[in-house]
This record gives C-alpha cells, sequence and structure tokens, in this order.
C-alpha cells in the first residue's frame, strides 16, 4: 500500500527564493506544454505525446533566449510538470468516457501565478535525505521537523506551499500492511450533525464543529480583509491572515478526525459505516455544518486504515432506511420524510422504543454483518 507522509518544512529566506523559482519554472512548462498540446491538436486533430512536448518546451525552448532561465532549476522537475499534464489529459478522457470513478473532471487549464497553492514534485531518484535534512536539487537542505520516521524509503516528494505560506514535503511511501491483534468486536457508526459519530451501543461522540468555533475570528479577519485596497500589499498580507483561520480549522479536524478513525478500527475487528450522498447534502439547507463535518474524509481514512491494519470495513447503502426500520421487529414503522427528521425518538409497534441514531447504528451493524 502506498501512503503520504507530509512534514512541515522551513526554508531559509534564500532557500524561499529558490523555490518561488523552482514553483514559476513548472507552471510555465506547465502552461507551455499545454498550450503547444492544444495548437498540435487543432493542427493534426491528435494530441502530441509527452515526450514530444517535453522535447518542445523543455529541450528546444531552453536553446532560446525567452525560456533560458528554467535551465537554473531541477531538470527532473520539469520534466514532473509535463508528465502532470499528461495525467491531468488521462483523468479528463477517462471521466468523459465514464470509465473513471468520481466526479467529472474538467479540460485541463492554465496555471496562474496567483493560485494560493503552488507544489513542485521530484521522482526518489534524486532525492536525499541527509543529516535530517531534506536535499532537494538547486535548492538545498532544507529542514524538515520530523514528527515520525518514514517507513521505507520514498519513491517521490512533493514541495508545497499552501495559502497560509506555510511550507511541506509530502512523501509518497510503500509500505507493508500491519495487522493487529484480533479482536472480537464490530461496530456500526451512524454520522449525523448533532452527535458526529453515533455507535451501535449507544456511545455517541459530540460533534466538535471547528469552522463554527472559527466564525468569529474568521469574520473579524474577513471584514479588515475587505477594507484593503485590491491589489496593495496590505491586501496580500491579510489574505494570508484568512488562509491561517482557514487552515487551522483543517488542521484540527484532520486531527479530530485521525484519532478517531484510528480508535475505532484498533477496538473493532469490522468496522460498518452508513452510507450518505454528501454531495446531494451539501445542497441542502445544513450544507456548512456537513461540510464542516468532514464525512467523506472521516470515511475514507476508517477504509484505508482497515485494509492497511487487517479490519473489515463496509458502506451500507446510501437508499437503505436506517432510520426508518425498527432494529427488533425490521419493520419500517419510523418517522419519515422532512418532518420525520424533528423526531428523535419512536415508539415501534412492537412495543420496542428507539433513539433515532443508536437504532440508525444497529441497523447499520446489522446490514453489515449480513453482507459479511
Amino acid at each position: 500500500m502506498q501512503l503520504r507522509y507530509q512534514y512541515r518544512v522551513y526554508p531559509t529566506p534564500g532557500q524561499r527564493i529558490a523555490l518561488a523559482r523552482l514553483f514559476g519554472c513548472a507552471r510555465v512548462v506547465f502552461n507551455d506544454g499545454l498550450r503547444y498540446a492544444e495548437q498540435v491538436k487543432d493542427r493534426t486533430g491528435r494530441r502530441p505525446s509527452n515526450a514530444e512536448i517535453q522535447r518542445k518546451v523543455i529541450t528546444e525552448a531552453k536553446r532560446t533566449p525567452e525560456r533560458a532561465w528554467p535551465g537554473e532549476v531541477s531538470h527532473s522537475v520539469l520534466q514532473q510538470s509535463v508528465r502532470d499534464l499528461g495525467t491531468a489529459y488521462k483523468n479528463w478522457r477517462e471521466s468523459r468516457s465514464g470509465s473513471r470513478k468520481g466526479g467529472k473532471l474538467g479540460h485541463p487549464r492554465f496555471k496562474s501565478r496567483k493560485d494560493n497553492r503552488q507544489a513542485v514534485r521530484c521522482a526518489g531518484k534524486e532525492l536525499r535525505i541527509h543529516n535530517g535534512k531534506l536535499v532537494f536539487p538547486k535548492v538545498g537542505a532544507l529542514k524538515v521537523r520530523w514528527s515520525r520516521d518514514l517507513p521505507s524509503a520514498p519513491s517521490s516528494v512533493t514541495l508545497i506551499k499552501d495559502a497560509a505560506g506555510r511550507y511541506f514535503a509530502s512523501f509518497v511511501v510503500g509500505t507493508d500492511d500491519e495487522p493487529l491483534p484480533e479482536s472480537t468486536g464490530d461496530v456500526g457508526i451512524d454520522l449525523g450533525l448533532s452527535a458526529y459519530a453515533i455507535l451501535d451501543d449507544g456511545t455517541k461522540v459530540c460533534s466538535p464543529r471547528f469552522f463554527r468555533r472559527a466564525q468569529r475570528k474568521l469574520r473579524r479577519v474577513q471584514r479588515a480583509h475587505s477594507r484593503k485596497a485590491q491589489g496593495s500589499n496590505n491586501r496580500a498580507r491579510h489574505r494570508v491572515k484568512v488562509a491561517r483561520v482557514h487552515a487551522r480549522v483543517a488542521a484540527q479536524r484532520s486531527d479530530f478526525q485521525h484519532k478517531l478513525s484510528t480508535r475505532l478500527i484498533r477496538d473493532n475487528q469490522a468496522v460498518y459505516v452508513e452510507g450518505l450522498s454528501l454531495a446531494g447534502l451539501l445542497r441542502g439547507n445544513a450544507a456548512k455544518s456537513w461540510a464542516d463535518a468532514g464525512f467523506s474524509a472521516f470515511v475514507r481514512m476508517l477504509e484505508y486504515k482497515a485494509a492497511r491494519y487487517g479490519r473489515a470495513f463496509a458502506k451500507a447503502d446510501r437508499f437503505f432506511p436506517s432510520t426508518q426500520m425498527c432494529s427488533e421487529c425490521g419493520s419500517l414503522a419510523g418517522p419519515k420524510g422532512l418532518e420525520g427528521l424533528k423526531v428523535r425518538v419512536w415508539s415501534c409497534s412492537c412495543g420496542a422504543r428507539h433513539d433515532r441514531d443508536v437504532n440508525a447504528a444497529r441497523n447499520v451493524l446489522a446490514a453489515g454483518r449480513a453482507e459479511s
């Protein structure tokens, strides 16, 4: 299994200038390649290969005065930028034909130097870690805060500058499965807004609502940002302040999700979770609350951790009536429709009295056990 390990990087002022040059060169090569590919497509009806694009926008372009300056940065980074363009075209074609899973992807677009996030990638053969520092070609030895050890030698590294002005190194490493000691338990999980996760035994994990808690501070910095003159350096500095608030919320949410998902995987041999149509929920009245919860990332964490640690994982069908079905007799006697959402406790004709969310978690567990 391939995983990403991300660490904070602290470049020196000189290295920040070198990284800015690296980001700019990779962006220009990508845009030149996209422009050349579209010109060839209009002229011949076919898209040129990656090798042809690379020869045109890197090898031949470096011999011209207008594009001589990309020769100052690592050649492998420029080659990777062309490969990224080829991957973007491939994903777009497969998305259009329906052979690629997930949401529809658009046609590759030109990158802007004003994009808040910049990134470049380097292959592992040119990657060195010496004396605890990441040695990046033509940038130098970067100070890295190693929060944990890499499990194996990385195959590639991506250097990222985010909207908050922070730098990160994201390593791709191959890891072996690490099965945990077998557990006798299994768990059904219902996801919600009043409580983040409800387990079939009645345990409720409170929803942290990180974005809601940060809204007061965010409102203040956004108001100050809006008062700065368009295009001014003062407005650019305040844009970073806004980004830092969002970055803190994202980090808090990710930390909470990792800790909760690890605990659930460690304590249970099988994990079954409710299937949600998040794309539909994000179009409703509670869209901000659903986005704040970040359930897509949480479910992905459960899935890959289950695969890595030898646990069973399954998602209930999104149309499975977990909240309407009685977990005792199986009848669909529960509250229905929009009005039914307000009913938190209900009684079935069989005499069972249910907490809406706990009952749903028990039904998810039963459905998962039936499929496994």
